[in-house]
């Protein structure tokens, strides 16, 4: 039984569903998005920790944090966040990921389990998932009598709504307060009708994705690759301040250390991944940039948003919309190019490097 979000806000465009949710609260269905494995055994909290970029052992019961998966050479295979259980006795995990990912991660990790007391277990099933994002998130839980408090890290939280066990995940958010309920479909279903009555908008996945392109996060498979035509590198991601999330340079040793230590120890790497303000027509991903004529970087995601204007709460989402649309895009450009500050063309217009999150306003509730 899938997730179903009450569509009385479709005729909203993205955009106007993105104001919506600058400016109180927004809900979408994580239900086949998203999707989990459970780590647990004696020798989990050791053996996981050699295998992904960020420390685990120094998490404390309910924490969580973002981390890359390596192969040997120090590239990229996949991207999560890890949260350790609130269990009592040995330290068990909880790892959430793309369910794009899900099977490549997965089987990756089984590979290097030798002669480690560890066990992987797919919790997915029979499991799912909204988030509700916006100023307003936490205080509609907290009118609904769910115990969300005002937590700085990401956090697993197990609770009970209706006498029904939910978990309450407090994941990465740069601009807005974002919450992940997941429970058993049947609750999953009445918790989101009660955030709706409660005054949440439901939005599309479309708006979603120009939240993530304002914000600067990158999706893997679309701004953080692992194919023939490219592999990303941990320190190539450092502007946006991605790598200072899944990065932890005094861990120990986990898998593709090496190359990362190396990296650092020799300097910049010879791109980085940036935002980009655009002019001209809307490219596709995958749009190569020059500088000089000579190929100079790629955009891998790319969004024509019309950002909302200041406003209270109170205004509509007609007078928070703006009228001429931003265009905003995700990708990388060579360090040389971004030093000597050259200009960025690619057929039909320029980009020119930002800093990201974009400014936009967020209502004050």
């Amino acid at each position: 039984m899938a997730t179903t979000l009450h569509s009385a806000d479709a005729h909203l465009t993205a955009s106007a569903q993105l104001a919506a949710m600058l400016s109180g609260a927004a809900v979408v269905a994580l239900t086949g998005q998203r999707s989990f494995l459970r780590i647990a055994g004696p020798d989990a909290a050791r053996w996981l920790n050699g295998m992904v970029t960020n420390n685990l052992q120094s998490l404390l019961p309910g924490e969580g944090n973002y981390n890359f998966l390596l192969n040997a050479q120090g590239r990229i295979l996949g991207d999560c966040t890890i949260y350790r259980e609130p269990v009592a006795g040995q330290p068990a995990f909880r790892l959430e990921t793309d369910t794009a990912q899900i099977e490549t991660i997965h089987q990756h990790l089984d590979k290097f389990i030798i002669m480690d007391d560890v066990e992987l277990s797919d919790v997915t099933e029979s499991r799912n998932g909204i988030l509700l994002a916006g100023p307003r998130a936490v205080s509609i839980l907290q009118c609904l009598t769910l115990p969300v408090g005002q937590f700085a890290t990401l956090r697993l939280q197990p609770t009970l709504w209706n006498a029904a066990p939910l978990d309450i995940l407090h994941t990465y958010s740069p601009l807005l307060p974002r919450i992940e309920l997941w429970s058993d479909p049947a609750t999953i279903q009445r918790l989101a009708a009660a955030i709706r009555e409660a005054g949440a908008s439901a939005i599309s996945p479309e708006a979603l994705e120009q939240l993530r392109v304002i914000e600067g996060t990158p999706r893997y498979g679309a701004d953080i690759r692992n194919s023939e035509a490219a592999h990303d590198l941990p320190q190539e991601t450092s502007p946006i301040g991605v790598q200072s999330r899944a990065l932890h340079f005094a861990k120990g040793c986990y898998l593709g250390q090496e190359i990362v230590e190396r990296i650092r120890s020799r300097g910049n790497v010879h791109r980085s991944f940036s935002g980009f303000a655009l002019t001209g027509s809307l490219p596709e991903p995958g749009t190569v940039l020059a500088a000089e004529s000579k190929p100079a970087g790629e955009l891998t995601s790319v969004a024509s948003i019309h950002v909302p204007k200041a406003g209270p709460a109170t205004s509509s989402i007609a007078e928070r919309t703006a009228s001429s649309p931003v265009q905003i895009a995700l990708g990388y450009v060579r360090r040389e190019a971004l030093d000597r500050n050259l200009i960025l063309t690619y057929p039909g217009g320029s980009a020119t490097p930002i800093a990201l999150p974009y400014p936009i306003p967020i209502a004050i509730i």
